[in-house]
């Protein structure tokens, strides 16, 4: 990996924190949520190389593992954070790159805290301000449902195939991304007119939903959407997102949290190993390369 030559527009900022990055985040990188599942997961590293706590409170954790670089990055929780994350990782680091999402989400079909869901695809539920608006009150839907993005099929496969071995069931589908954990996630109360009584079931109705939570949308669409080394296809980034059954939204039920300890260190090695065996066709792959900055480390 090295310095990614960049457009004159945002060249300047691009320069300032390319030196920092460019030898400090892997072109493998696994994403979370919780800076605390980032250190468990860092501990299954071969070596630790680097270190970071950004002032956006993102926490960048590099080392080896099976003689490749990989990172582990933290980055709280919402699709703007995914948005940060990914346009200013893909900003300066150098060829393709492969992220995995790892996280947690409500369940809204049959599988149980415990359970693993493979996101296949994922879609976003927004809100519709206009909706509310007492002059536009009950036009329309309150949320809208975005179509569905697919996740990168190969390195969805390794994914599964891994969280196989992790315990409790695996169970593959698509997955709703919610701009807000309340609302937009059909959770009910009576502080607000949030008019969402139907939100889940129209989510699995409409969209095949098998789950709800909030980053995996966001992350799919920027690899959707990125553009190869000459601005061209195919795209730079490639992304896969398995997560951890922390409620089941149907019946009410939670994961302990002894539970959900043990899952995140079992199911470690099989992000990780999904993230070394996966090799992008353009470029040649990834990690190691004779004469790149982790040559030797």
């Amino acid at each position: 990996m090295g310095a990614r030559t960049t457009s004159r527009h945002g060249q300047a900022k691009a320069s300032k924190i390319e030196k920092y990055l460019m030898k400090d985040i892997a072109n493998r990188i696994v994403t979370v949520g919780d800076p605390q599942r980032a250190r468990i997961m860092a501990q299954q590293l071969d070596k630790i190389l680097f270190e970071h706590t950004s002032h956006r409170g993102f926490l960048t954790i590099t080392g080896m593992y099976q003689g490749v670089p990989l990172s582990i990055v933290a980055i709280g929780m919402g699709l703007s954070m995914m948005d940060f994350f990914v346009r200013e990782t893909r900003m300066v680091v150098h060829g393709p790159l492969a992220i995995v999402r790892f996280g947690s989400c409500g369940s809204i079909c049959d599988a149980m805290p415990g359970d693993v869901i493979i996101a296949e695809s994922a879609f976003a539920i927004s809100r519709n301000y206009e909706y509310f608006q007492q002059q536009q009150q009950g036009v329309g839907e309150p949320y809208v449902l975005s179509s569905l993005v697919k996740s990168d099929p190969e390195l969805t496969r390794l994914l599964r195939d891994g969280m196989g071995m992790v315990g409790g069931r695996v169970v593959g589908g698509a997955v709703g991304n919610a701009d807000s954990f309340y609302g937009s996630q059909g959770r009910l109360g009576d502080d607000f007119h949030d008019c969402n009584e139907g939100l889940v079931k129209r989510a699995r109705e409409e969209r095949g939903a098998v789950a709800l939570e909030m980053e995996s949308h966001m992350l799919f669409h920027l690899a959707q959407t990125s553009t190869g080394a000459q601005n061209d296809r195919p795209p730079s980034i490639r992304a896969a997102c398995a997560l951890l059954v922390f409620a089941d939204r149907s019946g009410n039920s939670f994961i302990e949290p002894q539970v959900s300890a043990r899952m995140v260190v079992e199911a470690t090695k099989s992000v990780f190993d999904a993230l070394v065996k996966f090799m992008p066709i353009q470029d040649g792959g990834l990690h190691p390369e004779p004469g790149s900055v982790w040559e030797g480390k």
